[in-house]
């Protein structure tokens, strides 16, 4: 198995490195030749307006959207989240201009929900579909997901709040799975992967 990381900004490093673990080939996406024969490709958190700028000028949008489309299984983490979204709220100029984000995913979902950087924070979440042990949920500069539109809900904040969802093959969270030494979200997305032709 095969499994690309957006490396245009964030912390793809981590993503590679919990994918080794797992004993998958993992290694950055940075030009359009390189999202060829993989069997699923992961959005990392990072600043979404920085990643949507760099996707369109190296020329990935059309074509990560187009094989999503065709059913390639994609993870997006925190920035990645925002950039499948269908609609975003909370003030970002990506929602202004077409082209510029991937709208795979048939969710709302809102920019810098918890506020600033210095009201990260770090919560244990339940997500069912990972077993009954909680999960590390590490949220940074977080956006949350305000609707599902279509597809399920992983998970919650104690308030109510989804911070995970799956549509199909398209799995996001607000979170930084990639931080933890906790591998079992990854898991779950190579599991969703391994059923791609």
């Amino acid at each position: 198995m095969r499994i690309g990381v957006l490396a245009a900004q964030g912390a793809f490093v981590e993503h590679i490195d919990h994918l080794h673990h797992l004993g998958v080939e993992a290694f950055p996406v940075r030009l359009l030749q390189e999202l060829k024969g993989i069997d699923g490709l992961i959005i990392p958190g990072g600043e979404s307006t920085t990643i949507s700028r760099l996707m369109v000028e190296y020329s990935l949008t059309s074509e990560i959207k187009k094989l999503g489309e065709q059913g390639l299984p994609i993870f997006g983490t925190c920035a990645g989240m925002i950039l499948l979204a269908s609609e975003i709220t909370g003030g970002n100029n990506l929602t202004d201009k077409p082209g510029t984000r991937l709208d795979l995913m048939d969710i709302r979902v809102k920019r810098n929900a918890f506020g600033r950087q210095r009201e990260s924070f770090e919560t244990e979440l339940t997500i069912p579909v990972l077993g009954k042990k909680t999960f590390p949920g590490i949220f940074i500069r977080a956006p949350l997901i305000e609707q599902v539109k279509s597809g399920e809900i992983l998970a919650r904040l104690d308030n109510g709040t989804i911070v995970a969802a799956q549509q199909g093959r398209l799995l996001v969270s607000a979170f930084h799975p990639e931080l933890t030494d906790d591998p079992r979200f990854h898991h779950y997305f190579l599991d969703i992967a391994g059923g791609h032709n």
